[in-house]
């Protein structure tokens, strides 16, 4: 473990004191601009894997500060994850990036999102293509029995700046083959594609450029996008989401909603 992969143990939860409060139970830093945190989970709370929530800190002015957080621990874990970028002058992240086990984050009821498996047609191949922390709710529905029962092949690809914002998907991956539930189909079905875009890594570009050129394809040996076979969940930045967006158009695919599934799905909401 280095020295920014910095673990803080773990404590006993303690009653939230606070209006939907929940007892920060562990924190993990994976560099100098990314962690996440584990947080005590009510009994009554329900969610979908791939759906986000309202979290945030009490304000100066004894108003919270929430903002939207993919929550990235599968809808059967008995606590909830998150993993967040820290903003220095990010009026939450700011503050998030501070907390300790033992500290409380506040976790509105309330959960929404597109990330669903339920706003996706039946099909054979899921791509989860995220950039930065936009890979939380993809945690989340790699560890989705769902995810394996109705997909034969589950892939994942994340593109960073830089090889250590990559280090929290990679852990996911290498230690998906332990999970209690997923961990036998994730072997024989689950893969991941990293890529970076200033520092070298075995694969390097943006993940819109590896699609329209192919190389995504011919590095894992899979056949190009079709909306007939191919379901595809979104999770990055404006840019990268319009963007994929627009080839996924012109490639036949329609846009799907928890309404209307189609035959991929972009998540709106955005942290600060």
């Amino acid at each position: 473990m280095t020295a920014t992969e910095m673990f803080l143990d773990p404590v006993q939860s303690t009653a939230p004191a606070l209006p939907d409060a929940q007892t920060v139970l562990s924190v993990r830093h994976w560099d100098d601009r990314l962690f996440s945190f584990r947080v005590t989970r009510s009994a009554s709370f329900r969610f979908r894997s791939g759906e986000f929530v309202m979290i945030g800190l009490p304000g100066d002015n004894g108003k919270p500060i929430l903002r939207a957080y993919s929550i990235a621990s599968p809808f059967w874990d008995e606590e909830l994850e998150f993993y967040s970028i820290k903003v220095q002058d990010g009026p939450l992240t700011s503050r998030l990036q501070n907390i300790r086990p033992g500290d409380q984050v506040i976790v509105k009821t309330k959960t929404t999102g597109t990330l669903v498996l339920d706003a996706l047609l039946p099909g054979s191949r899921l791509w989860m293509l995220s950039t930065g922390t936009g890979v939380a709710p993809f945690a989340s529905l790699m560890r989705e029995p769902e995810t394996y029962a109705k997909f034969d092949q589950v892939i994942l690809t994340q593109t960073c700046r830089r090889n250590s914002e990559l280090a929290y998907g990679r852990h996911l991956a290498d230690t998906l083959a332990d999970d209690p539930l997923v961990g036998e189909e994730a072997a024989a079905k689950f893969r991941r594609y990293a890529t970076t875009t200033r520092e070298p890594s075995a694969h390097m570009g943006r993940i819109t450029d590896l699609i329209e050129n192919g190389k995504v394809f011919d590095d894992l040996g899979l056949p190009p996008l079709d909306p007939a076979l191919d379901r595809v969940m979104i999770c990055g930045s404006m840019a990268l989401n319009l963007d994929l967006k627009r080839i996924l158009d012109a490639r036949g695919f329609t846009e799907g909603a928890n309404s209307r599934p189609g035959e991929y799905v972009i998540e709106k909401a955005f942290v600060g």
